[in-house]
C-alpha cells in the first residue's frame, strides 16, 4: 500500500469547524455523559485500539452504549442483549460519537473519512481494501451517508475508496451536510436483524 498523507487543507478544515462547533459540542457532550453514567454506568467512555493514518493504531474514544451483563461464567452477553433502548437512541442520533472530536483535535482523525474499524480486520483486507487508510478515519464518510451499516462489507468498502480517489474539500461539506439529514432521519443505523455490524471475516480471494 503506499503511504497516505492527511493534507493540511484537510487539517485545517477539520480543525476551524470543530473549534467553531466546541460553543455546541461541549455542553452536548456533557450532558450525554450525564445521562450515560446514570443508564448505563461507569466508565462512561469506552475506547478501544483502531486503526488510523497508514493503518497506524490509535486509541479512538466513544460514549458507551452497551451494558456490562454477564453470563454466569462472566463473559459478556451477545451485543444485542447488552444494547438497550437507550444505547440504541445514542447510536440513531450518532451522540456515541461526540468524543470522537477529542481525536479529530489531536489529529488521529478527520471529520470526514473511511470509519475507523478494528485493528483485527487490517489482515483480511484485500489491497485495494487497504486504500482506505490513504487518508486519516473519519467521524462520517462517503459510506456512512450511502447506508452506515445496511449496507456490505465489499460495497462499504468500495465506497471508501471511491472516497479516496476523489477527495476534496467541496465533498468534505457536502458528506457533512448529508450527515446531519441522514441522523435526523435515523437511515442506515444497522443491519437488517443486527444490532451492531456483522463482523467481516475477510475476503474469499484477495486481490
Amino acid at each position: 500500500m503506499e503511504k497516505g498523507i492527511y493534507p493540511i487543507s484537510k487539517r485545517v478544515f477539520d480543525l476551524a469547524l470543530t473549534v467553531l462547533a466546541l460553543p455546541l459540542l461541549l455542553p452536548l457532550a456533557f450532558v450525554t455523559a450525564i445521562l450515560v453514567g446514570i443508564k448505563l454506568g461507569r466508565p462512561v467512555i469506552f475506547s478501544q485500539q483502531r486503526p488510523g493514518l497508514n493503518g497506524k493504531p490509535f486509541l479512538l474514544y466513544k460514549f458507551r452504549t452497551m451494558t456490562e451483563a454477564r453470563d454466569a461464567e462472566g463473559k459478556l452477553l451477545p451485543d444485542a442483549v447488552r444494547l438497550m433502548s437507550f444505547g440504541r437512541c445514542l447510536r440513531a442520533l450518532s451522540l456515541d460519537e461526540l468524543p470522537e472530536f477529542y481525536n479529530v483535535l489531536r489529529g488521529d482523525m478527520s471529520l470526514v473519512g473511511p470509519r475507523p474499524l478494528l485493528v483485527a480486520y487490517l489482515d483480511r483486507y484485500s489491497a485495494e481494501q487497504m486504500r482506505r487508510h490513504l487518508l486519516p478515519p473519519g467521524i462520517t464518510g462517503w459510506a456512512q451517508i450511502n447506508g452506515r451499516n445496511a449496507i456490505n462489507w465489499e460495497e462499504k468498502f468500495r465506497l471508501d475508496v471511491w472516497y479516496i480517489d476523489h477527495w476534496n474539500l467541496l465533498l468534505d461539506l457536502k458528506i457533512l451536510l448529508l450527515t446531519v439529514r441522514k441522523v435526523l432521519i435515523r437511515e442506515g443505523i444497522s443491519g437488517e436483524n443486527q444490532a451492531t455490524a456483522e463482523e467481516f471475516k475477510g475476503n474469499s480471494r484477495k486481490n
